[in-house]
């Protein structure tokens, strides 16, 4: 096997993990091909975080089956580890490493020409987040790079199936995560995305912030000051965190340091304490209002986005209104909405009071309204400001500035990866080039 393609679903530790097995992967003598039909060797790094996410990883296994004929394919990541039933349909050219703990000696066994150590279920799989791949080198094809930091969740919002597939809470070293800034650095990127799959655990050995001394972890914000501190690392941004992980201390470094962006994504999921309670939340909404209180008195302007369920069971017209209005207070500049879907293994799947699906689309259309207004209302008070912009396409010349929004460069040339300096235009989602 000389060839190999790799297709990632799922969020951006999945996406840290694929550029891991990649470095895996080439130190091995592969090289990495464009298109998956003419690799030999395909892997898929699954999602199942919810229904439609396992249906799309099988739809990309059955895809590489049929397009990459001779081809090994090798299906990871998390839908592997909680559902290992649903793989017997694809035959023996697919190997299926449900278990994170041998993933690196299993890839290396199939490159070998042997196969993956076999696990009949799942009371067998390790649950060991320690992937043993190697750190990485850089975030090829990307301008930005992801940095992952902390792994695991042994929380229990209703609505997730993460602890079920990464249940082992632990965090790297600051000696191993600074090394790797610097590598990714010395590599081109000129920005780094500090993430874990739940970023303000970072430092804990749980996520259960009653079990926390203080109920504070300041943890996240020490690192994040190191990491500061990397020389010629231009921009800093954090994954998503919760109301909790702002602290004083976390805003002070931010507001600290130039190089960390003003930008925080804060998942709320609802506007409605009840519908919190029954998500099984580790916060209010009084909380949720008071940590965006804070962010905008310690910031200038910063750009706040978040995660919304529309249609979770039992939300009435009320709670849907409260979502709205907390939206509108809070004046997100981004909301990533999900209607809400049964996800199996989870304990929302079994709740009574399901909403209408129809009333689930009205909801979310609903939403998707009022979040383009608040995008817009964002964007507009930065007209005629400049903005420095990451160029991510140099074809489109369009990339993203400090506060995370897309700005097209209407004028002069530009290179993928380089920061420049844009005036915004009336418009809010353009800019003119401005002389350094």
């Amino acid at each position: 096997m000389r060839t190999f393609a790799i297709n990632t679903l799922g969020c951006k530790v999945n996406q840290y993990e694929s550029q891991q097995i990649r470095e895996l992967l080439e130190q091995l003598g592969l090289s990495r091909c464009e298109n998956a039909d003419k690799a030999n060797i395909v892997i898929i790094n699954t999602c199942c975080v919810t229904h439609t996410a396992s249906a799309k990883s099988r739809k990309y296994i059955r895809q590489a089956q049929r397009l990459s004929a001779g081809a090994v394919i090798v299906a990871c990541g998390c839908l592997p580890t909680v559902q290992t039933d649903e793989f017997s349909i694809f035959g023996e050219n697919v190997h299926i490493i449900a278990d994170r703990h041998n993933l690196a000696a299993d890839l290396t066994r199939i490159v070998n020409g042997g196969t993956a150590i076999k696990t009949d279920n799942s009371s067998k799989i390790h649950h060991n987040n320690d992937l043993a791949l190697p750190p990485l080198t850089a975030f090829k094809d990307h301008t930005r790079a992801f940095l992952k930091v902390q792994d695991g969740c042994d929380g229990c919002c209703s609505y997730c199936i993460v602890p079920k597939t990464r249940p082992i809470v632990h965090s790297r070293e600051p000696a191993d995560v600074l090394e790797e800034a610097q590598v990714l650095v010395k590599a081109g990127h000129k920005e780094v995305v500090i993430t874990g799959v739940f970023l303000g655990a970072y430092g804990q050995p749980t996520v259960r912030r009653k079990s926390w001394p203080g109920g504070e972890n300041e943890a996240i914000a020490g690192l994040l000051e190191k990491i500061a501190q990397v020389p010629d690392l231009q921009r800093i941004r954090l994954s998503s965190l919760e109301p909790a992980d702002v602290t004083e201390r976390l805003l002070d470094v931010m507001k600290n340091h130039r190089n960390i962006m003003p930008h925080l994504h804060l998942s709320l999921q609802s506007g409605s304490d009840a519908i919190l309670k029954k998500m099984n939340r580790q916060y209010t909404v009084k909380d949720f209002l008071k940590a965006i209180e804070n962010i905008n008195l310690q910031l200038d302007r910063p750009a706040i986005t978040t995660d919304i369920i529309v249609g979770f069971p039992g939300e009435t017209v009320q709670d849907f209104a409260q979502s709205l209005a907390v939206a509108k207070l809070a004046g997100f500049s981004k909301i990533h909405i999900f209607p809400f879907s049964k996800r199996g293994g989870t304990a929302a799947e079994k709740m009574q009071d399901p909403v209408n699906k129809e009333v689930i689309t009205r909801r979310a259309q609903v939403m998707r309204e009022l979040e383009k207004q608040l995008a817009e209302k964002f964007r507009k008070q930065f007209v005629g400001e400049i903005a420095e912009v990451l160029v991510e396409n140099e074809v489109k010349k369009t990339g993203r500035c400090e506060r995370y929004y897309e700005i097209a460069i209407k004028n002069g040339a530009v290179s993928k990866g380089e920061i420049v300096k844009c005036r915004i235009n009336s418009d809010a989602v353009s800019g003119l080039l401005v002389e350094s």
